[in-house]
């Protein structure tokens, strides 16, 4: 029965112009993280001095930088780093945080006050800004700020996993696998992680937006991604002293990423709304 309502709910949460919009935003920024030499001819690291910061032409549709190298061919190329970075992100909270948030949930007691001291402890602290002291400690890198980010998200993930966690443990069918003897991890494994997997699933889809704009944030100003790698924050923040000459070196590297980071966000709606369709019900 729930197989049918998911499959009769997936058109009506995909209807909405703006959540298609999106997806079609989120399939062409992969498809050119993927395909980006095929899609340009030009090199995303050959410069062309007598092609210095020429606004958008025929020739090069989003303009050139200051070494008269093709935008376009930049914000193709920098979309495979700035998605990756986003994945790796996420791809770290995922998996510790619903291990750990699992764990607490399920075994309460000592072992999930601990953790939800520690968790409070880190999310009470500016995220941003413990990110760039932990890459600055760790070196200017693209997979320094990943492994920043990504620790710092854990916690959160721990909230949604221990939240699910918690309202399952008290369920019949895992209270009867428990008087059956059951340990904790075959309870995690075949009751309760594919229970908790589409709350974290939705969170993660929100999730993909701000770990963009995180990562391009430290890149920026000059932790991520290092010059003269093609990424989103490292070509914005390049761009910054062009800013008020040269509109397009700064205004459509950022309108990718926003465009990004908020389709993103508009799946997440989509997402939530679809496995839950009271909440739809209730925004309508």
């Amino acid at each position: 029965m729930r197989t049918v309502s998911i499959a009769a709910q997936l058109p009506r949460a995909l209807r909405a112009p703006l959540t298609l919009l999106a997806a079609v935003i989120v399939a062409l920024v992969c498809a050119a993280a993927l395909a980006a030499p095929w899609l340009t001819p030009y090199n995303p690291n050959t410069m062309d001095l007598h092609s210095v910061l020429q606004p958008p032409s025929w020739w090069h549709w989003a303009g050139t930088d200051e070494l008269g190298r093709d935008l376009l061919t930049r914000i193709l190329y920098g979309a495979r780093p700035s998605v990756a970075a986003a994945f790796g992100i996420v791809g770290i909270g995922t998996v510790f945080g619903l291990l750990i948030g699992t764990l607490s949930g399920l075994l309460a007691g000592w072992f999930d006050t601990v953790v939800m001291r520690l968790t409070d402890v880190v999310m009470a602290l500016p995220g941003l800004v413990v990110a760039l002291a932990l890459t600055a400690a760790l070196g200017p890198s693209l997979f320094n700020a990943v492994i920043a980010l990504g620790v710092l998200s854990i916690p959160a993930y721990v909230r949604v996993a221990r939240g699910q966690a918690l309202a399952l443990r008290e369920r019949e069918y895992v209270l009867a696998a428990r008087s059956m003897g059951a340990g904790t991890w075959h309870l995690m494994r075949a009751h309760v992680l594919p229970n908790v997997m589409p709350a974290v699933g939705v969170f993660v889809t929100f999730h993909l937006g701000a770990a963009i704009l995180a990562s391009s944030a430290l890149s920026f100003i000059g932790l991520g991604a290092q010059p003269p790698d093609a990424e989103w924050g490292s070509m914005i923040g390049a761009g910054r002293e062009y800013v008020l000459g040269h509109w397009w070196y700064v205004t459509i590297p950022g309108t990718v990423i926003i465009l990004t980071a908020a389709s993103f966000n508009l799946l997440g709606d989509a997402l939530r709304d679809w496995l839950d369709p009271r909440l739809a019900r209730e925004g309508a």
